[in-house]
């Protein structure tokens, strides 16, 4: 596992965008492995998500990579652009209507709010997660 505090890794985490997280089934118990965007906000890592599953302005769809965070908050974060490294991380469901907005509304999190053309949908049903790294 990678130390946080390793220079390359602060500055993968500052200017990659593609990583993937390595979650436990909800149901399964088994590892699996989604490829999946993070962005930062306030020194903050957030893995974020449009309310359809492909990032258009479709029905509400549910993510497995959610799911299994919700039943399992441990996770692997792996760094993989500019940096390759895991970092042992937990993750924390952001249901705080201010938080969510406060993020959705961020320049950084803008792709999503082009995706959706709304900020009031992102904040009631984007999948939304602050990443603590342990």
């Amino acid at each position: 596992m990678a130390d946080i505090e390793d220079e390359r890794v602060r500055n993968a985490l500052a200017t990659d965008l593609t990583i993937d997280i390595i979650t436990t089934g909800a149901r399964s118990g088994l590892p699996r492995e989604t490829e999946i965007w993070f962005t930062r906000v306030d020194g903050e890592i957030y893995i974020c998500g449009t309310p359809a599953e492909d990032g258009g302005v479709g029905p509400r769809f549910p993510r497995d990579w959610l799911a299994n965070m919700k039943a399992h908050p441990e996770f692997i974060f792996r760094l993989k652009e500019s940096v390759v490294a895991e970092l042992p991380a937990r993750a924390v469901i952001v249901t705080d209507a201010q938080e969510r907005r406060r993020v959705y509304s961020a320049p950084e999190a803008g792709w999503y709010l082009e995706q959706t053309g709304s900020l009031d949908r992102l904040v009631a049903d984007a999948p939304l997660v602050r990443v603590e790294f342990v």
